[in-house]
């Protein structure tokens, strides 16, 4: 396994990050355990989560990705071996069962922090996250920024900073980063940083073959800045893996029980996977082999967050760390691109 320095920071972390969402939902508790072994055991140091988790939400099962994880530090007494990420959430209609405030408030964070801790049995988180944007503005999908009259949103990133302060002096968090963030929200928090306020050392983007829309503007920050990308849905969805291919429903996979995330399931999308997939094919990979091996040597990527439902997609889906993509199938991966660029909705 090869690893990257958090940029900014001492600690190195797996080029393969270990992604948890589905575990309290399409995995038992006993099953995120299993995967956590077999990741620490391939060298996996990196694991992601998040307060909402398990995706998608649901008020009965909040809070039980970060309880596994928890139980697992507790049994497996490594908790000194991993770094740790985890994610507030921001507003949305899907949250509102979290706290009653799902502003990121200096109340609201201190509430989320705490309450992580306890899940996770531990008493510190190596990087905490918002996992949203508070404004009104362009993320899950949405793809162009849409000018809202009446946008109520006040600039407040300092006030964000300083609460997230608090928790740094007192050990609770080391780091922080962002998600689903734009290039104009990244700076904001940037310029806010100060030697009293904490700076953003990662950003948690979509990318993948079928959304490569952090290189439009985010990439430049990534490079000019050093924050790295913790690229999430590296496979779409699963998309990539090849499983829905030409209209396939497998039982129990993820699009075929929540139907309702389409983001990667138009047309277009299903063209432009057909190429990749004969482009795996025609160089001896498996397409989740090409699409996540795309992924990991970009060099804005810090790490790349993998899923998996089952050992057998995590091994695959480690794996890939050891495969380098040469020139050729580069160029050819960019010519898909250039033909059908960023189809996801």
């Amino acid at each position: 396994m090869e690893y990257n320095f958090l940029p900014g920071t001492q600690i190195k972390v797996s080029k393969i990050c270990l992604g948890t969402m589905t575990w309290g939902r399409q995995n038992s508790e006993e099953e995120g355990h299993d995967q956590m072994d077999y990741a620490y055991e391939q060298g996996v140091n990196f694991f992601d989560t998040a307060e909402l988790y398990p995706i998608p939400p649901r008020q009965e099962e909040q809070g039980d990705t970060e309880r596994f994880i928890g139980t697992w530090f507790k049994k497996s007494k490594r908790r000194d071996q991993i770094i740790l990420a985890s994610k507030i959430a921001g507003p949305a209609a899907f949250t509102k069962h979290i706290r009653t405030d799902v502003t990121y408030s200096k109340k609201s964070i201190d509430t989320a922090v705490e309450n992580s801790l306890k899940r996770l049995q531990t008493d510190y988180i190596d990087l905490y996250q918002l996992h949203w944007p508070e404004r009104p503005t362009n993320y899950f999908g949405k793809r162009g920024y849409d000018f809202k009259r009446g946008d109520l949103w006040k600039e407040n990133f300092q006030e964000v900073l300083d609460a997230l302060q608090g928790h740094v002096v007192k050990g609770n968090i080391r780091y922080i980063g962002l998600s689903n963030e734009t290039p104009w929200g990244t700076m904001g928090f940037l310029n806010a940083s100060s030697s009293a306020r904490p700076r953003v050392r990662t950003i948690q983007n979509p990318y993948s073959l079928l959304n490569r829309t952090f290189e439009a503007g985010n990439a430049e920050v990534s490079h000019r800045e050093n924050v790295g990308l913790l690229a999430y849905s590296p496979l779409a969805f699963g998309v990539l893996s090849g499983k829905y291919r030409q209209g396939q429903k497998p039982e129990k996979a993820r699009l075929t029980l929540f139907p309702h995330y389409d983001r990667y399931s138009s047309a277009p999308c299903n063209r432009a996977v057909e190429l990749y997939h004969n482009l795996a094919i025609s160089n001896g990979m498996t397409l989740t082999q090409l699409a996540l091996a795309f992924v990991n040597d970009r060099p804005f990527v810090t790490s790349n967050i993998i899923g998996a439902t089952n050992l057998s997609q995590l091994e695959e889906n480690i794996g890939t760390a050891r495969i380098q993509l040469g020139d050729q199938v580069l160029e050819a991966i960019n010519q898909i691109h250039e033909s059908i660029p960023n189809p996801s909705t």
